[in-house]
């Protein structure tokens, strides 16, 4: 049932709660819930249904045959169309189970209060509007709600499934920071994300056909036209041996038709389009995507529709997102500094290292095992001002909190701890750990040396004011010390002294200042993210605070109060933190070029972080120009049509920044209509749309939505970029290897149709049954033809431009080669029919060794006549098993003996 309209954003909490009959403190009662789902049904999205096996459309033709010929014909043409549907079916299952492999995405439970009790863990399908449900870091919005009571001062969530944003708002699908109590208030097809899947639904139901349908049936249009032109003429040539007349006073009188005769020749022709079409085409193809599809699986391109790979063979532009799929997705360290033993110098650290993994790289030249005052205290204040943790999935490491803080604590694992003895300790735990069979938490020792060390006593939650967050711990001397992490510029303007390498603070001169904003210049200019670090010792009236009976206490629920707590600050250093460049993705920005593929990244990210990291892969080049190749979404939008796309005709990549969807769908739109073809990659809900309007829409397995999943044609199981690549090399060399069996069996079927032909003109008895044709077709023509598919791509598969989408599958000199070489066989072919039955030797070869009766070349051109023949009679004669053909019927030599 739909839900009617519920404004719960505009209402107090007071009118959602009194909406849904509900208290907070008590939830819904099981009468409510089993009455609301009734009404509702179940928290989920609505699965489209797959085609049931009896829409597979089989269109097979009708003889008039009698006897077994009438049965195998039209057997032979469904079994054929049954294979076909079976690879088709095989595949898409194989596709949706790969699929599920990768929903451990979706959020399963939550905890929701019912009947006056917290349950836990309740499935996230069985919540139902006006479910209390309560929120913490790390959990998943299993439904759309209305936030009731905060249980921190602050809350984050992270929205790039929804906007594409890696930034947290105060609205998203998964919460990065503080706590809150919620009213769900739709759930299912009437969610927001619902709401989406439905248009996508809708806008599936008007698909375009791939570059090789539009081929297939431009050819087999003109095939179909041309054979019956060819079978037409052929009845026609031999109507006089079904139809006759005598002629009085020029007019044809005593007409006498043979239907018998009419019949026969009627066969031929259809025979002859037998022959002519490529019965076995289908099941060949079928078969090629299908091991291309394989392949694909194998280097980890889930293909969910079949014709998609031939699609990617002839893709010109690919639209990549930046964060996880020309990016690790995952927040590390590049580098971090501090001052020296002086205010005038500073101390640059670069750190290796792509992921959340801590034995992934490490600190260049790091010899500060034995970490001086300043670094003691960086390492404490990334490793306790902190909520994040890290836990292994299996395949990858991930986050759980802010990816920033993710990145700060896998920095304290890379740096150590000064105590030599607690070092080894670690380090011997770590190695044992890698032994245990749950490996799924990651054990971070020397953040939990931190914080055993440091006691949290109280947080100064995140805010947009103030640009940083703080915490107040008690030292293991009992000292009381706040710990503060934050925007650079903010911890600046409220710092008065910095810490030099011995821990000595001094008094921060405008020199020393300029000094540190200069390095956080050149951090940011490298699309770094910077984070400064800060801590405070003097305290005043907090510096004896314990726990919220201190009576100060009431200050930190005021979040107003946080900048004057956190001012006159001691300056420790900055980080600098970046989502960076897979390994692998510059050598596939090459090979696009060299393959003349151009790559244009469309992201949500700001400006200057979309520019460094496509200079770092070699989408810009250093130096260059970027004014007509860098722009915003509201950039892009703002220029006229011309201008448009103009920009997008030019060479080269393309970087569009801060783009939202709709800037996505209308730029692949524009490209579509310049004749480009479009491969567009999207993780979040917001780029679904624009998916299903590219010609191939490719979704992030891992960090994808299921409804970007259910949009795309492919799923990259791996979120990489190089693994596109590495699809359309694949579909390049899927579409070679069907050319080139598609070549090869018309070549053969031309043999057959100038066979069939010649046998018509001259009156001959028909080389080939329709049934043999079949054979031919199938089996000599069918087998040698899948055996092409197996073909490895050419070494330069990619060094070549990619080929047109209107380019002819089979041009007019192929067309010319093959209607010779078809010609050649044809005649060959006749020309053997005849030698068989009019010679009794050829080239010195003994053609009647096996007993048969040879015939005049007149009387086997007009062997209709066969019936009034005096004395005409046939010898038996043996064939290659030892078996002796004989014939009742003398004229059956002229049907049967072939």
């Amino acid at each position: 049932m739909e839900e009617r309209s519920f404004p719960a954003w505009s209402w107090s909490v007071e009118q959602c709660l009194k909406e849904y009959n509900v208290k907070l403190d008590k939830g819904l009662s099981s009468y409510e819930v089993e009455k609301q789902r009734d009404k509702y049904g179940w928290n989920e999205l609505a699965k489209e249904k797959g085609k049931p096996l009896w829409r597979l459309h089989m269109h097979g033709s009708e003889s008039e045959e009698s006897g077994f010929e009438a049965y195998v014909e039209p057997f032979v043409i469904v079994l054929i169309l049954v294979l076909n549907a079976i690879v088709g079916v095989w595949q898409e299952t194989n596709a949706e189970k790969a699929l599920e492999a990768l929903k451990e995405m979706q959020c399963e439970s939550g905890k929701v209060l019912r009947n006056g009790y917290l349950v836990p863990d309740l499935p996230a399908r069985e919540l139902v509007p006006g479910d209390i449900v309560e929120l913490q870091v790390g959990d998943r919005v299993p439904a759309d709600m209305r936030i009731a009571a905060l249980k921190t001062t602050t809350l984050r969530l992270e929205q790039s499934a929804l906007t594409g944003e890696a930034m947290p708002v105060l609205k998203g699908t998964t919460v990065v920071n503080g706590n809150c109590v919620c009213i769900v208030v739709s759930t299912g097809m009437n969610t927001e994300i619902g709401k989406i899947q439905k248009q996508i639904h809708e806008a599936s139901l008007e698909e375009s056909d791939t570059p090789l349908k539009k081929k297939l049936d431009e050819f087999g249009s003109r095939l179909t036209t041309a054979i019956g032109l060819v079978c037409l003429l052929v009845w026609l040539i031999n109507y006089k041996n079904f139809l006759a007349w005598d002629m009085v006073d020029g007019w044809p009188v005593n007409l006498r038709f043979s239907f018998e005769k009419c019949t026969y020749y009627f066969k031929i022709a259809v025979a002859l389009a037998v022959a002519a079409i490529p019965e076995g085409l289908p099941a060949v193809i079928s078969t090629s995507l299908a091991l291309g599809t394989r392949k694909m699986a194998q280097k980890n391109a889930i293909v969910r529709k079949l014709p998609s790979v031939e699609t990617l063979g002839c893709t010109t532009v690919i639209c990549s997102d930046k964060t996880g799929t020309l990016t690790t997705n995952q927040m590390s360290v590049a580098e971090f500094f501090t001052l020296g033993g002086k205010t005038t110098t500073s101390r640059i650290f670069h750190v290796e290292g792509t992921t959340y993994d801590p034995k992934d790289g490490g600190i260049v030249d790091w010899t500060c095992y034995n970490m001086d005052a300043n670094l003691q205290v960086m390492a404490e204040i990334c490793a306790v001002c902190n909520d994040a943790g890290i836990f292994c999935d299996g395949r990858l490491y991930r986050a759980t909190g802010l990816p920033t803080e993710a990145a700060l604590k896998v920095l304290v694992e890379k740096m150590g701890v000064p105590d030599a003895k607690m070092r080894n300790k670690i380090r011997d735990s770590q190695l044992v750990a890698n032994y245990l069979i749950d490996r799924s938490t990651v054990k971070l020792g020397c953040c939990e040396w931190w914080t055993k060390r440091s006691k949290r006593l109280a947080t100064l939650e995140f805010d947009r004011v103030r640009k940083s967050m703080s915490i107040i711990v008690r030292e293991p001397t009992g000292h009381i010390r706040l710990l503060v992490k934050g925007a650079v510029e903010s911890l600046l303007e409220r710092s008065t002294h910095v810490q030099l390498a011995d821990g000595s603070p001094v008094p921060m001169d405008e020199s020393c200042r300029q000094l540190l904003l200069s390095r956080n210049s050149e951090m940011s200019s490298k699309g770094l993210r910077c984070l400064g670090l800060a801590y405070k010792d003097e305290l005043g009236e907090f510096s004896d605070y314990c726990s919220e009976s201190h009576p100060s206490h009431k200050k930190l629920l005021d979040p107003s109060c946080y900048s004057s707590i956190e001012s006159d600050l001691v300056f420790v250093g900055v980080v600098g933190l970046r989502d960076p460049p897979r390994d692998e993705v510059h050598k596939a920005i090459e090979d696009c070029k060299a393959a003349g593929i151009r790559v244009m990244v469309i992201t949500g990210d700001n400006k200057s972080t979309a520019e460094a990291i496509c200079r770092e892969i070699k989408l810009l080049s250093d130096g260059e120009d970027i004014r007509e190749k860098s722009f915003t979404g509201k950039e892009f939008m703002a220029l006229s049509p011309s201008q448009q796309i103009e920009t997008l005709s030019k060479p080269g990549g393309k970087v569009f920044s801060r783009a939202e969807p709709r800037h996505k769908q209308e730029i692949v739109r524009m490209l579509k209509e310049m004749g480009e073809i479009v491969a567009m990659t999207g993780d979040g809900v917001n780029d679904a749309p624009a998916l299903k309007l590219a010609d191939i829409g490719i979704a992030m397995g891992i960090t994808g939505t299921e409804v970007a999943k259910e949009a795309s044609d492919m799923v990259l199981a791996d979120d990489n970029f190089s693994t596109i690549v590495s699809a359309v090399a694949e579909g390049r060399s899927i579409y070679n290897n069907m050319k080139a069996f598609i070549r090869y069996m018309i070549s053969s079927n031309v043999g057959e149709v100038i066979s069939i032909f010649l046998t018509a003109a001259l009156g001959l008895p028909e080389c080939m049954i329709p049934v043999q044709l079949l054979w031919v077709n199938l089996v000599t023509d069918g087998l040698p033809a899948t055996a092409l598919g197996f073909n490895p791509p050419d070494v330069g598969i990619m060094q070549k431009p990619p080929r047109k989408s209107d380019d002819a599958l089979i041009n007019s000199w192929v067309l010319f080669r093959y209607l010779i070489i078809g010609s050649y066989v044809g005649i060959a072919t006749v020309g053997i029919f005849i030698l068989w039955y009019t010679q009794a030797s050829f080239m010195g070869i003994n053609l009647v060794s096996d007993g048969h009766t040879l015939v005049e070349l007149s009387r086997l051109q007009n062997w209709g006549e066969c019936p009034t023949w005096s004395n005409f009679s046939v010898a038996p004669y043996m064939i290659s098993d030892g078996h002796l053909i004989t014939f009742s019927n003398p004229c059956d030599y002229f049907t049967m003996a072939k």
